[in-house]
């Protein structure tokens, strides 16, 4: 199955609007705008795209249903021709068992081209306290753990806490993620924050949920992101820029804060494994890592998960500027989350997109040179799951 697998697909065109708070742009109309940037980008006609793949939107219910219901085929002029439209929803990971569910269509000729796409207003497309309140119980067990005030804010902050102590990582280690993240996002025109933040600064913030602090915390934003993946032997012809899907992996661990395992990255390692195997390359051949981060400890987790990092030096590797613009390791290149804005299942979306703009050259000025290989992850909830890909300029072995 793995050789299956490597290499067949690749994403050849993508899509994607500023992030931020926008109260006078259509949710719909982003989704479209941002399916024909990708189509356009790909080289492929759109009577090609015979798979449509809409990512669940939070803001609004009508929309989500909308959308299941082919609302994007009729847009784009793909009645008929269009064999499937279907939403793939695990939350922030929605992304990654998109490019899954997308790859293996492709790799077994169900499929010609695949469109997927994510659009949602959670900056101004619900009332404030309403956003919060659903983050704080989503994902949260409602018979064992909220009646007793738990939350995801909570959870999270247990978990850096956890991390902290086994790895040796400062605070201030930490908060220099913050400080990597925002010199990224003042490089990309869609980053919803784009002014400079120094680790100090974040720690001189409040503490919201200790060990997590006011300024550790991403913030609810209107977004919209789409790619278009098809077969290898027809990226090759649409574009000169494609990039191959080359590995990929994936653990789910729990849902509950009692079943999460002590050791995340331990349990998560499995997924790094199965996708490097599968792409044929190591820690080692990592030019560029895209890291879903929700809140900053889980970069410094993940980075020593994917082998980027020995166990407990992330926090040092950060600190010393290594994953900001010029760095050794560039991570998370579009700012992720933390400063480009959290938009919900396209949290993800956004970082994976991010990973095939690097590969294609198509990342301006905080384009790295020379990117072979890049490693992209994503996960549901707060630590419920975790999943790995692996995007090449070359099909590899």
């Amino acid at each position: 199955m793995v050789k299956q697998l490597r290499g067949k697909s690749a994403i050849v065109g993508i899509g994607e609007l500023p992030t931020g708070h926008f109260p006078d742009r259509s949710l719909t109309r982003s989704a479209v705008d941002v399916a024909v940037m990708a189509i356009r980008d790909s080289g492929l006609d759109k009577s090609e795209i015979d798979t449509v793949i809409p990512l669940g939107t939070i803001a609004n219910g009508l929309d989500n249903t909308n959308f299941v219901c082919s609302y994007l085929v009729e847009e784009l002029g793909l009645g008929i021709s269009a064999r499937a439209n279907f939403q793939v929803m695990s939350g922030g990971s929605s992304s990654s068992n998109a490019l899954k569910v997308a790859s293996a269509l492709v790799a077994t000729g169900l499929s010609r081209g695949v469109l997927v796409v994510h659009s949602d207003r959670l900056g101004t497309g619900l009332d404030p306290q309403v956003a919060v309140d659903m983050f704080s119980k989503a994902s949260v067990n409602q018979e064992y753990e909220i009646p007793y005030g738990w939350s995801q804010l909570g959870l999270g902050a247990l978990i850096q806490q956890r991390y902290m102590f086994d790895s040796g990582a400062s605070e201030r280690q930490v908060a220099a993620v913050i400080e990597s993240l925002r010199k990224w996002a003042a490089l990309n025109p869609n980053a919803m924050i784009r002014s400079p933040r120094s680790a100090e600064e974040v720690l001189a913030s409040e503490v919201i949920s200790s060990p997590v602090r006011k300024r550790m915390m991403n913030v609810l934003a209107d977004g919209a992101a789409a790619f278009v993946l098809t077969s290898a032997e027809r990226a090759a012809d649409a574009t000169a820029t494609p990039a191959y899907v080359l590995g990929m992996g994936s653990r789910c661990t729990n849902f509950s804060t009692t079943q999460q395992p002590d050791d995340l990255i331990s349990a998560w390692r499995p997924a790094a494994l199965d996708a490097y195997t599968m792409a044929g390359i190591g820690p080692g051949d990592v030019d560029v890592a895209q890291i879903y981060d929700a809140f900053p400890s889980f970069v410094l987790m993940t980075m020593e998960m994917l082998g980027l990092c020995e166990p407990g030096q992330a926090g040092a590797f950060v600190e010393a500027g290594h994953t900001s613009p010029g760095g050794k390791l560039p991570v998370t290149t579009n700012g992720g989350m933390l400063a480009q804005g959290h938009t919900g299942t396209g949290g993800g979306m956004a970082v994976l997109v991010e990973a095939a703009r690097q590969v294609m050259g198509k990342a301006g000025e905080r384009q790295v040179p020379n990117v072979d290989f890049a490693v992209e992850t994503a996960s549901g909830g707060v630590g419920m799951d975790l999943h790995v890909a692996v995007l090449g300029r070359e099909l590899g072995q």
